[in-house]
């Protein structure tokens, strides 16, 4: 109070206290001397005190009673001027403390007696108060009465009077306990504070307290005696007192001075005691209240509740629990039950609206909420009043709705009218209170079954400014507006909630922060602090394991009433931001009960906003099934309070803001979705977003529910899984207001985000997520079962999404993911499996992109990890999915190809699975990647890979969708074989290296080595599998496929075969090659004969091709004519192979049963090939080899010389010590030797395989048809064609027998016919004589043979005759051709083109060439001893016997000529031999032969042909002629060499010719020219000759002859007499035309004769001979008269050579010697 103190302020203190004594005398001087007295002594005193003292306060202060007395006395005048001046004086001196205690009691005493008169109470007040704080002089009595009188003043008349008093009781009262607060805080450094006792029981034991205490001790105490109408202690004197106003005091002095009652026990006793019994006491009225219940039933009347009284109740019990809860906890439940039950509808209106407020104000005291929970939920048998608190508010939310408050009448009107409406009313029936058109709210409200409540704004959030606890001037109750108490409610919940939420998270972020901190420091501790942070760790945890029990028990109590109340208001809410408050509410108390872990009451809330977002009765299972929504349809009783949990009512009094289909099985109709279900939805979202870790679970609700609404708002997934808003198309039913269509982008963005976020989840809330994403697909799988409705791809473009968004981890949830995307891809709605494998294909590409760490090349695993999807799509039948795998693998190539490293097996094996059947787009695609493999790839991935890429590559070659892949895919083979050629070294390298490690870990595994072709090195592995899968391409069905992979097959083994090991060969041979050859004659000789019409498509099929046979042929053609040529150029390295012998007797059986086909095109390849092989001399070494000098050569015969003599009928079968003995040479040089002699062997492998082909293609077949095969004249051809060259090689073993066997197959070759189809190409036409092919083919063998054994050795000429025994055989054909066995052959000319027939050929030219070659090799052999003894020349007449005898019956007349002419140079030749060995007898058969074969010639019996012209006929008789020139030129002059009977036959002969009887048939005109006069003539003259030569040996001889020539004048003479005889009779008739004839040929004949003897030896003729010419002369004379002129010029030319028997006669002695 330096104000006070100063010398001024004395100064002026005194100078004021003299004036007022002054003035104070002034006044009373008239009335009152006594005081006017006083009061000047007063001012002596008072100077005289200011002049002896330094202290001059202190001195007042001392007597301070003398001072005042003056005034004192002035204010006994109750003068009111005087009054008022004596009371400023005093209040001037009190405010300078210069009162003494005593002055003090006497100023008390005096207002005292002012307070009873009833004078200046104001200014009393004033001086009380003034007098009370300025200092503590005031004690105990004094202060008592003080304090009595200001409240006597608050009860007068005067209403200022009374609210001043009011006023200034306040202020005391607050006074009284400062000044015990200060005196604490004196003595609290002295003595500690004392430990608080309870339970004292001695009321008034108060002498341990300290005066101010004291004092506020016993006034506190009294307060509780007024307001329970008791008599005070300390208060004496008081007259009057409101229990309103005393309970104020109370509430005001617990409300200020909390640590009064906390420190002192003796104030706490007071509380305990004193203050709660009084409230208790007090609420009893209200208790019993019920309202409703009439009076006059009671029969006690029940005590209304007063609501002044009820009010500050309610005010002392919110501060007792606020500030003295850890006191009063059995008093506070008590109070807290109270409290719950005035929320009881039968409670006053106003009641239930202050209770509401005092509850509001706990409920903004999350802590204090805490501490109840603590005290009586977590006890055992104590009441769960924080559970009760939070129910009652539901329940009093429940009861506002569901009881119309009295005095509204809108709300019953409200309810009829929607009854009424039976159905959903979309814009609610209007509330009466506002009276706006439209069915519009305009104000906030809630809206539930027709009761309407408005939204009133109250305080804001957090603080509870209560609004009717504040009312302290009211006595009646206040009527409470609409709403209000809703209001209040709905705050206390969002505040409960929001407190409690932040104080739980706050202390559970301390808590994880402080124990991460503790356990760090655990970790690592440092040796001396070890002990103690371990300590601390422990007890931190403890106190957490403590602290969460708290959370959880307050959690659990209160989720079920707040979750009632909540979603009933969510229901019921019309207004946006109260919505939005509800829903942060809702999401506040899920999060946290997900970071408790708390799972059911989680789901609950959870359960709630899905509820929200949905239409109502939206059919959703996952919300009907789970734990939380079993609340929605029960009702619980918590501890006899019954909650009900509404659900959402029917009627929406939302603005729609979208109409969709519901995402169901059955389809149904649409639901609309109004503004509130989008804000829930985004709740929802906001929820996911922010509390995704602590979801757990309930991943499944959420997810399932924003399912449904994407559905119903249509929004589809895009790429990377992005919901975007579908089009209108789509889903015709949807209809979205503009409103929500702005919304539609932020949602999906929302969406997105949402699952973007998942990144930042922990590994196990991840696994929630994806595995609700999992179930949630199967739903919407199971859902699209069995129809093509549009499935919902929410599921699956999310777990794309989160897949994406996590490819940092993105092995901990591969398998999950992919695992279930697969099953999506499998599913039957197509367009689910698009999905499935979009989103499938796009996570793996971006796995595959993505910027690992380690990168995936040096994370092999991850890598085969993330492939391994994709080749797990194989399984999958669907073509979509597959068309998708094979899209992926394509960018993938395209993106990573370079890059795939391990990977490959899994993506060649991707393109390998595709099967045949699974249509041409996927094989297309699947060969598009193959492709990009081959062109670009090879060199990139592992050599281990090349054998996949060839299999793959193969297998499309066996797909038969599409032919061009097929045939591509076999030049990808080759391009393949070209790059392994290439690259040869690297590829063997680096193979080689392989199969070590490979070979190491086998062997550590202790098992084999298991791979195709093993013992080969793997590089000829690999080319194995490459020529073995071009092999199985080979035998695709289709030809042109086979005919493609056969050229590739021999094109690679010819181009690259090089560089295989030479043991390798071995296998090729073996493995590939024959395997091939087996497998394509198999399915040769079993293909289908039908006819094919078309080959796909409109082409055509030529007639060559269309049957499976022939178009197998084509490829036995190829495979044949391959291997051949192999085995051909590949001799060299092939034959040191240790089984060349056995590999070429199967080469030649695959020749063999390929010749033998039926089928021409087959046959004559085989030839083809068989010629191929022989075509070789003796293995050709390549220029690389020339390790063998050519010095070795070691002739051959010296091995083989002594074996090959005739007397063996094959060549040497090899010994073992030959054997041995060339095995030991080095392979690096093969012995020369040794490749002779198996050459040998195997040249007569070779002949013998010609030989079972000849013998059994030309066998003729035993019984005919259409059908039956008869080979070719090609085939025929080349088959005869390959002797001479196969000859070469065998010529030196070839022996008699093998001859036979040649001649059998010639001549059956030759003999088979031709179709009729075929004739026109080999015969060009039958006149030309022209040799066929085969024929020259089957000279060209003979005359092989022929130079063979003329210059071979003399053992071989032995083979002559049987030489000239084929070639006479064939001789035969031009008169007999020859038969195959029973068929019919047709002459060509009567063969009709494209029959089925056969024709035989023309064997004319090919008699006549072999009888041309006899005759060459006769005349070089005639002289052979052979020759001579197998009788050739016999056999040769005897052949040609047959056409002479013809002659003009001969198929061909060029042959008879041919024959004659052949016949005599043969002749010419043979006769001289024959006579040289006349003697040996060897030739005796021969001459009859000869002798009949010129009867039958020269005599024959065929008729000329009618159209012979006269110079053909001379032409034949010429030749005639020239045989009996023969005779007479080599046969009838050596007679004598010659057996008679011959001779004599041919006498006969030549008898018979010079007199030839004309043929019957001659016509009258040809007969001049028939007769054979030269022949005739030239018959005789050989006769007559040989009659009348010397040289007849034998007079037999000379005897025959002249027989002959007496017979035939005899009978010349005969015809002439019948002739002259038959002229006579005819008269003037002609004779017969054949009768002229022959008397010409008479006359004729003997002017030959004539002529004939005129040049003969005259002693040579028989005179007997001469008498029978002469007789003839009468009798030709006779003629002379004969009418035919032919006949006389014929006479003529007989009788002019008579002339030369007109002589002289001579005498008879001359003519006897004569």
């Amino acid at each position: 109070m330096s104000g006070t103190n100063s010398p001024e302020a004395v100064k002026k203190l005194l100078e004021n206290m003299q004036s007022d004594l002054r003035a104070l005398s002034l006044e009373c001087k008239k009335k009152f001397p006594p005081v006017k007295e006083a009061a000047e002594s007063g001012i002596i005193k008072v100077k005289t005190i200011a002049a002896r003292n330094t202290e001059i306060l202190a001195a007042l202060k001392e007597n301070s009673s003398e001072v005042v007395q003056p005034f004192l006395m002035g204010c006994g005048t109750k003068e009111p001027k005087i009054t008022q001046l004596c009371l400023a004086a005093i209040q001037r001196l009190m405010s300078h403390e210069v009162v003494s205690e005593t002055a003090a009691g006497n100023i008390i005493n005096m207002l005292w007696q002012l307070m009873e008169n009833s004078l200046e109470e104001l200014k009393l007040l004033q001086t009380v108060l003034v007098l009370l704080t300025t200092n503590t002089v005031v004690h105990d009595e004094a202060l008592s009465k003080a304090i009595v009188l200001c409240f006597r003043l608050h009860f007068t008349k005067d209403n200022i009077t009374n609210n001043t008093a009011a006023a200034t009781v306040r202020q005391v009262v607050t006074v009284v306990f400062e000044r015990m607060v200060a005196e604490d805080e004196r003595h609290k450094v002295i003595t500690e504070q004392p430990v608080l006792v309870q339970g004292n029981s001695n009321r008034r034991s108060v002498s341990t307290l300290k005066p101010c205490a004291k004092d506020a001790y016993m006034l506190f105490q009294d307060l509780c005696q007024l307001v329970n109408a008791d008599a005070p202690y300390w208060l004496v004197g008081m007259t009057e007192m409101t229990r309103t106003f005393g309970l104020e005091l109370l509430e005001s002095v617990l409300n200020d001075f909390p640590q009064v009652f906390l420190q002192h026990q003796e104030f706490s006793f007071l509380l305990k005691e004193r203050v709660c019994p009084l409230v208790i006491k007090l609420f009893s009225p209200n208790i019993k209240f019920r309202q409703g219940s009439s009076t006059s039933s009671s029969p006690a009347p029940v005590e209304k509740p007063y609501f002044p009284i009820c009010m500050r109740l309610l005010r002392v019990v919110s501060v007792l629990i606020k500030q003295f809860y850890s006191l009063l906890v059995t008093e506070c439940e008590i109070f807290l039950s109270l409290l719950v039950k005035f929320l009881d509808a039968d409670k006053p209106q106003w009641l239930r609206a202050v209770a509401v407020e005092s509850i509001h104000r706990l409920c903004v005291q999350p802590r204090l909420l805490r501490s109840f929970c603590q005290s009586y939920d977590m006890k055992q048998h104590s009441t769960k009043v924080f559970r009760d608190i939070v129910n009652a508010l539901g329940s009093f939310i429940q009861s506002l709705f569901l009881v119309p408050p009295t005095g509204n009448p809108s709300a019953t009107t409200n309810q009829a009218g929607n009854n009424n409406t039976g159905g959903p009313v979309s814009a609610p029936a209007n509330s009466g209170m506002l009276g706006i058109g439209g069915g519009i709210t305009l104000l906030p409200a809630f809206e539930y079954r027709g009761t309407w409540i408005p939204i009133l704004t109250i305080t804001v959030q957090g603080s509870a400014k209560a609004t009717y606890l504040e009312m302290l001037d009211k006595v009646e109750p206040p009527t409470i507006p609409e709403g209000y108490a809703m209001s209040v409610a709905f705050h206390c919940l969002l505040d409960l909630v929001r407190g409690i939420t932040s104080m739980i998270e706050g202390e559970l972020g301390e808590a994880e922060t402080e124990c991460q901190t503790t356990t760090e420091a655990a970790s690592s501790p440092t040796q001396s602090s070890e002990q103690q942070d371990l300590q601390s760790a422990s007890d931190q945890m403890d106190k957490e394991i403590v602290s969460r029990a708290v959370w959880e028990e307050m959690v659990n109590a209160c989720w079920c009433g707040l979750l009632a109340a909540l979603s009933l208001l969510l229901d019921a809410s019309t207004d946006e931001a109260a919505t939005e408050n509800i829903l942060k509410a809702e999401l506040t108390m899920a999060a946290l009960c997900g970071r408790l872990g708390l799972v059911t009451s989680r789901d609950a809330f959870i359960t709630a906003i899905c509820k929200g977002s949905l239409p109502p009765h939206y059919a959703l299972t996952v919300l009907n099934t789970t734990t939380a929504a079993t609340l929605s349809n029960k009702s619980y009783s918590i501890q006899g309070q019954s909650v009900m949990m509404i659900s959402p009512s029917s009627e929406s009094h939302q603005q729609v803001v979208a109409v969709g289909q519901p995402l169901a099985v059955q389809p149904q109709g649409t639901v609309m979705l109004t503004s509130k279900n989008i804000q829930c939805m985004r709740t929802l979202l906001n929820l996911a977003h922010c509390h995704g870790a602590v979801l757990g679970t309930s991943w499944q609700l959420v997810l399932a529910t924003l399912q449904h609404l994407v559905w119903i708002l249509g929004l589809k997934p895009s790429s990377g899984g992005a919901l975007k808003p579908g089009r209108a198309v789509e889903g015709p039913s949807t209809v979205l207001t503009t409103a929500v269509m702005t919304d539609l982008p932020v949602i999906s963005n929302i969406l997105s985000r949402l699952f973007e976020s998942s990144q930042y989840l922990d590994d196990v809330s991840l696994h929630h997520l994806i595995n609700a994403l999992c179930s949630l697909s199967l739903e919407a799988m199971d859902m699209a079962y069995g129809n093509n409705k549009e499935p919902s791809l929410f599921a699956v473009a999310k777990l794309l999404e989160t897949g994406l968004v996590n490819m940092h981890r993105i092995e901990i949830l591969w398998r999950p993911l992919t695992g279930h995307l697969l099953e999506v891809c499998q599913h039957t709605n197509s367009r689910m499996r698009e999905w499935g494998a979009e989103a499938l294909t796009s996570l793996i590409k971006a796995g595959l992109t993505f910027n690992h760490d380690p990168p995936l090349s040096q994370n092999q695993r991850l890598q085969l990890l993330l492939l391994n999807p994709l080749k797990e799509m194989s399984n999958i039948n669907h073509p979509d999915i597959r068309l998708k795998q094979l899209e992926c693998v394509l960018q993938i190539l395209q993106s990573q190809g370079d890059s795939l490293g391990p990977g490959w097996p899994l993506v060649l094996g991707v393109m390998g699975a595709i099967r045949n059947d699974q249509g041409e787009s996927l094989i297309r695609t699947a060969f598009q990647c193959l492709q990009l493999v081959v062109t670009d790839f090879l060199p990139t991935m592992p050599c281990t890979c090349l054998q996949i890429v060839v299999d793959v590559a193969g297998s499309f070659g066996l797909h038969n969708q599409e032919l061009n892949i097929s045939l591509t895919s076999i030049g990808l083979l080759w391009n393949i074989s070209d790059y392994f050629f290439q690259r040869g070294e690297t590829i063997e390298k680096e193979l080689n290296k392989e199969e070590a490690v490979q070979q190491k870990q086998a062997e550590e595994k202790g098992v084999a080595l298991n791979r195709p072709f093993h013992p080969a090195p793997p590089f000829d592995c690999l080319w194995l599998c490459l020529y073995a899968k071009l092999g199985e391409l080979c035998v695709d069905p289709r030809p042109a496929v086979r005919k493609s992979a056969g050229q590739t097959l021999f094109s690679t083994i010819g181009a690259h075969g090089t560089l295989l090991q030479h043991s390798t060969w071995h296998t090729v041979i073996w493995k590939v090659l024959f395997h091939l050859l087996d497998r394509v004659r198999e399915s040769s000789t079993t293909a289908d004969k039908e006819k094919i019409e078309s080959g796909g498509g409109n082409i055509l099929i030529h007639h060559s091709r269309d049957t499976a046979e022939k178009q197998w042929a084509e490829t036995w053609v190829l495979t044949l004519a391959g291997v051949a040529r192999i085995f051909n150029t590949r001799r060299y390295l092939l034959q040191p192979l240790g089984d060349f012998s056995r590999a070429w007797d199967v080469l030649l059986d695959h020749i063999q049963s390929a010749a033998l086909s039926k089928n021409n095109e087959v046959s004559l390849a085989a030839l083809k090939s068989f010629q191929e092989i022989l075509q070789i001399v003796s293995p050709v070494r390549d220029s690389e080899k020339p390790e063998t000098p050519p010095a070795v050569n070691i002739p051959v015969p010296v091995l083989i010389g002594p074996i090959s003599g005739p007397g063996l009928s094959r060549p040497f079968v090899r010994t073992d010590s030959i054997g041995e003995r060339l095995g030991r040479y080095s392979s690096s040089e093969p012995p020369i030797v040794n490749t002779e002699l198996e050459d040998l062997n195997l040249w007569w492998a070779a002949w013998n395989t010609w030989y079972k082909i000849g013998s059994e293609s030309t066998k003729p077949p035993i019984t005919f048809d259409k059908l039956t095969f008869i080979p070719s004249q090609p085939f025929l051809t080349a088959l005869i064609q390959i002797f001479p060259a196969l000859y070469q090689h065998i010529k030196t073993g070839f022996n008699m027998d093998d001859l036979q066997k040649l001649g059998v197959i010639l001549h059956s070759a030759v003999s088979v016919p031709i179709s009729s189809d075929a004739s026109p190409f080999i015969l060009p036409s039958y006149t030309e004589a022209v040799l066929t092919s085969l024929q020259e083919a089957v000279l060209t063998a003979l005359d092989v043979l022929q130079k063979a054994i003329c210059v071979g050795p003399e053992n071989m000429q032995i083979m002559y005759p049987a030489i000239f025994d084929q070639l006479l055989a064939f001789v035969e054909f031009s008169c007999k051709p020859p038969q195959y066995g029973q068929l019919e052959t047709k002459h060509i000319a009567n063969a009709k083109y494209n029959q089925a027939e056969w024709v035989a050929l023309n064997y004319v030219p090919f008699a006549e060439r072999s009888l041309e070659v006899v005759v060459d090799l006769y005349q070089k052999t005639a002289c052979h001893k052979a020759v001579v003894n197998e009788k050739v020349l016999q056999n040769i007449i005897k052949t040609l016997r047959v056409p002479l005898s013809l002659k003009y019956s001969c198929p061909s007349e060029s042959t008879w000529k041919l024959a004659v002419s052949s016949l005599l140079k043969v002749l010419s030749i043979g006769l001289p031999v024959a006579r040289q060995h006349a003697s040996s007898g060897k030739f005796d058969s021969m001459w009859p032969e000869l002798a009949s074969t010129f009867e039958d010639f020269l005599f024959t019996k065929s008729i000329p042909p009618d159209n012979l012209s006269i110079q053909e006929f001379q032409r034949n008789e010429s030749i005639d002629v020239e045989v009996v020139q023969l005779i007479s030129t080599e046969i009838l002059p050596y007679a004598n060499f010659i057996p008679k009977e011959f001779v004599g036959q041919i006498m006969t002969m030549l008898n018979k010719g010079s007199i030839h009887s004309q043929s019957s048939s001659f016509t009258e005109a040809e007969i001049d020219i028939r007769l054979r006069e030269e022949f005739s003539k030239m018959c005789f003259e050989t006769l007559l000759q040989f009659s009348f030569s010397n040289k007849v040996t034998t007079p037999q001889e000379g005897y025959i002859s002249r027989m002959a020539l007496s017979v035939l004048l005899k009978r010349s003479q005969d015809v002439l007499h019948r002739y002259i005889e038959d002229e006579r009779l005819s008269g003037k008739c002609p004779l017969p035309r054949q009768q002229v004839t022959e008397i010409i040929f008479v006359l004729k004949a003997v002017s030959t004769l004539i002529d004939s003897l005129k040049k003969t030896q005259p002693e040579n003729v028989d005179g007997n001979t001469w008498a029978q010419v002469i007789a003839l002369y009468p009798t030709l004379v006779e003629c002379v008269t004969c009418s035919s002129s032919e006949v006389c010029s014929a006479l003529k030319e007989a009788l002019v050579p008579f002339k030369d028997f007109m002589q002289p006669p001579a005498s008879k002695v001359q003519n006897g010697e004569s």
